[in-house]
C-alpha cells in the first residue's frame, strides 16, 4: 500500500475521516520502519504533509496514534480469520484457508503484521491487551468451528483453536523471516498439511475424557 506524501496532501483540506485514514497510513509506515520508540510525531506529520497541531487534533499523543493503528491491524487479522472460516464448509479447506490468511497477513507490504507480532511496545499494558485480545478472538472463532464439527467440549476446542492459530502464525512468520526461500503457496501447503493431519484426528463426537 502506498502512503500519501506531503507533496500530495499539504494544504489540501480533507474530510476528517479521510484525513484520519491518511494519517494512519503514513504512521504505519513510520512505526514499521523505525519502531515505536524511534518514531516521532514530527516525522509522521512531515510525511503526511500536515502540521503537528492537525496531527494532534486526531491523536492526542504518539501512544494514542500507535494504539489506533494497532487496533486497526488486529481487527484486520480477526476479520481475515473469520472470512477464512466462512469461505467453505469443507473442514480440510477451512484449515488451508486459515493458514493462507496468516501467510497473507504477514506478507502484506503495509507491514501491519509487524505491529501485531513484532511490536517493541509489548510492555505497555494497552498494547499487550490488544494483541492478546486479537489472538484470543481468532482462537475463539476457530474453536467454535472445531466444537461444532467434533462435539468436543468448548474448553478443549478452544485449546485446539489456540494450537491451530499458533501453528499458522509461527509458520507464516518463519517463512517470511527465512527469505522466503520457498514459494508462499508451497509453504502454506506444508503448514496446512501438518495442521490437518493433527486436527483431522478429532472426528465428530470426539472426546478426550478417556
Amino acid at each position: 500500500m502506498s502512503s500519501p506524501t506531503g507533496a500530495t496532501t499539504r494544504g489540501v483540506r480533507l474530510p476528517r475521516s479521510q484525513r484520519r485514514a491518511q494519517l494512519l497510513d503514513v504512521a504505519r509506515g513510520v512505526f514499521v520502519q523505525s519502531g515505536y520508540h524511534a518514531a516521532s510525531m514530527d516525522d509522521i506529520a512531515e510525511q503526511a504533509g500536515v502540521s503537528k497541531p492537525v496531527l494532534y487534533q486526531h491523536f492526542p499523543g504518539k501512544l494514542d496514534l500507535y494504539l489506533a493503528l494497532l487496533e486497526d491491524s488486529c481487527l484486520s487479522l480477526i476479520a481475515a480469520i473469520d472470512t477464512a472460516l466462512n469461505s467453505t464448509q469443507v473442514n480440510h479447506d477451512r484449515v488451508r484457508a486459515i493458514i493462507a490468511a496468516y501467510f497473507a497477513f504477514v506478507d502484506d507490504p503495509d507491514g501491519a503484521s509487524r505491529l501485531v507480532f513484532e511490536s517493541d511496545l509489548t510492555q505497555e499494558r494497552a498494547v499487550r491487551s490488544l494483541i492478546d485480545d486479537a489472538n484470543s478472538r481468532c482462537a475463539v472463532l476457530v474453536g467454535e468451528v472445531i466444537a461444532d464439527e467434533t462435539g468436543l467440549e468448548a474448553s478443549q476446542a478452544l485449546l485446539l483453536g489456540f494450537s491451530l492459530i499458533g501453528l499458522a502464525q509461527t509458520s507464516a512468520r518463519a517463512w517470511l523471516a527465512d527469505g522466503p526461500t520457498i514459494p508462499r503457496e508451497q509453504a502454506q501447503a506444508l503448514a496446512a498439511s501438518l495442521a490437518w493431519r493433527g486436527i483431522s484426528d478429532f472426528p465428530r463426537g470426539a472426546s478426550t475424557k478417556n
